[in-house]
């Protein structure tokens, strides 16, 4: 095993025979794929927990050039298989996680997270904090695609949750959390959100309308980036198999131009969560699985 890890699946370059210590440390962008197998405080669909089998699987269909994108993929990328999760324990599987990922950062590899539950995302992001020259994520802005705010202080009494992560998150200090996609709220999200000035919020329903004004602030971005999709941010039509579904959402193509318009930034950090089925060939899966696909396409053309 590496990193606590289990064996890798398809989306492989470092073998389970490989000695960690001889992969190649340069100065360019390197990633490694972890798989976060945990749904313990999922409130409606469980499932998440075999997001990433199914993902991995999904790219079995997917040949390294990629057409839509007109790219070979050649960004260096590694998969370290699933965290050793612990059931039922968020905040010890959060801890696990942070570990792993302070591993990766300290050779030079920025983590790429297939969930799994939402929650987990604060786990890599606490990581990338304490390893920053200010222990806090001051210099990154945060691009959250997702149906629910998910930044309430606790819920059901719970502060380490699916619902509260991007409340977590907050907590690290980031520069700017940018969410997009968002049609669900409670009122004390609303009431938090418009009391911060460094949240900024695209709706779905103002997305669907006109897509452009999202795409030049996203452009505009000047600081380090990490990006967090909630499968949830898709209409259920694209994407049924997840853990809370709502009518009226994005389409994989929306997401794309978005991925798009961030791929000449500093990205410390990518993550697809809460695919919730465990039936290979799932819509849902494959469509999380070319998420992964592009966006490693799009990190060898910078």
């Amino acid at each position: 095993m590496i990193f606590g890890t289990h064996s890798p699946c398809k989306f492989a370059f470092a073998s389970e025979e490989d000695d960690f210590e001889q992969i190649h440390i340069n100065d360019e962008i390197q990633w490694g794929i972890i798989g976060v197998p945990f749904d313990s405080t999922v409130s409606y669909h469980v499932g998440s927990r075999y997001g990433p089998l199914v993902v991995r699987e999904g790219s079995y269909s997917f040949e390294s050039y990629n057409l839509e994108l007109k790219t070979e993929i050649n960004s260096c990328f590694y998969d370290f298989g699933d965290l050793n999760t612990i059931p039922g324990n968020c905040l010890k599987t959060c801890d696990l996680l942070s570990q792993t990922v302070t591993d990766l950062l300290k050779h030079n590899i920025n983590p790429i997270l297939i969930g799994g539950e939402h929650s987990l995302t604060q786990g890599a992001l606490r990581a990338i904090a304490l390893n920053s020259d200010h222990n806090d994520l001051r210099d990154i802005t945060i691009i959250h695609l997702d149906a629910h705010r998910d930044i309430i202080d606790d819920y059901l009494g719970e502060k380490y949750s699916h619902a509260t992560v991007l409340k977590r998150i907050y907590d690290l200090n980031p520069k700017e959390i940018v969410q997009i996609g968002i049609r669900s709220s409670s009122f004390e999200e609303e009431e938090f959100v418009k009391s911060n000035n460094n949240i900024k919020t695209y709706e779905a329903s103002s997305i669907k309308e006109d897509i452009k004004p999202l795409i030049e602030y996203l452009k505009s971005i000047d600081s380090k980036v990490y990006i967090s999709i909630d499968m949830d941010v898709l209409d259920p039509s694209f994407a049924p198999s997840l853990g809370n579904p709502v009518p009226s959402g994005l389409s994989p193509h929306d997401v794309l131009d978005i991925l798009i318009a961030l791929k000449d930034k500093n990205i410390v950090g990518f993550d697809v969560m809460e695919t919730a089925t465990d039936k290979l060939g799932d819509i849902t899966a494959i469509t999380a699985s070319k998420f992964v696909y592009d966006f490693l396409s799009l990190m060898g053309t910078r």
